[in-house]
């Protein structure tokens, strides 16, 4: 491809466009995980975990025609989002976790934003391949530009839920809808009780988002009444 071109500007232009819209989950992400840090961390966990899920999405983004075919997989990423969304409602009242301890604090953080994303990527990586035509060096070069985005909401999204932490249950529900959603449209169910509705699966992603929160607000209140019975 001429990348001179308008075509090699327009399929760029649309990867950089199709990687923001698909994002704003991943930047929700980011900012629940990095919110516990000291703000120097919070930076550093933003700007190394956004840089090495671009990474990743580059390299899922080759694969993941086929890796979307696998039965289970959507499955079990459903549960680790589940997961995930726990934990992050539970990292502001959890003293003994690794978020918020120094480097183990922004390592953690950084694990987080990676595992979340590979699962999240899963079918956003589809929108991104199209995009690319399969153009590898456009691919890099389109998701490398989206960096900067990323970080930008993430950095945002950041400075909100210190003002409203409501956003950080919002922000654990959206995963658990996601979750609720990869769950009903994995190769496996579908085989076998065919293609779900679009109304079902947003139920299940309502189901899985309610689970969250329900879950993490459970956990809250047992950390709480531990810490309590401590004093």
């Amino acid at each position: 491809m001429d990348y001179m071109s308008a075509a090699f500007w327009a399929a760029l232009g649309s990867i950089i466009w199709v990687n923001i819209i698909l994002s704003g989950d991943n930047a929700v992400v980011i900012a629940l995980a990095a919110r516990s840090l000291p703000p120097q961390q919070q930076r550093q966990a933003i700007f190394w975990g956004s840089a090495a899920a671009i990474v990743m999405r580059v390299v899922l983004t080759v694969i993941a025609v086929e890796m979307l075919k696998w039965p289970f997989l959507k499955i079990v990423g459903a549960i680790l989002l589940v997961y995930i969304g726990v934990s992050l409602m539970l990292d502001d009242d959890d003293d003994d976790g690794d978020i918020g301890k120094d480097g183990g604090g922004m390592v953690a953080a950084i694990r987080t934003i990676l595992v979340a994303d590979l699962v999240m990527s899963l079918d956003n990586v589809l929108a991104v391949a199209a995009a690319a035509k399969g153009n590898v060096p456009l691919l890099v070069i389109g998701l490398a530009l989206s960096i900067p985005l990323i970080i930008f909401g993430s950095t945002l999204l950041l400075k909100v839920m210190e003002r409203f932490p409501i956003i950080i249950v919002a922000g654990a529900a959206l995963l658990g809808f996601l979750a609720g959603e990869m769950f009903l449209t994995d190769p496996a169910l579908v085989q076998r009780v065919g293609e779900l509705p679009h109304w079902q699966v947003n139920m299940g992603g309502a189901v899985g988002a309610a689970l969250v929160v329900a879950l993490g607000m459970l956990l809250q209140r047992r950390h709480a009444q531990r810490k309590a019975s401590h004093k």
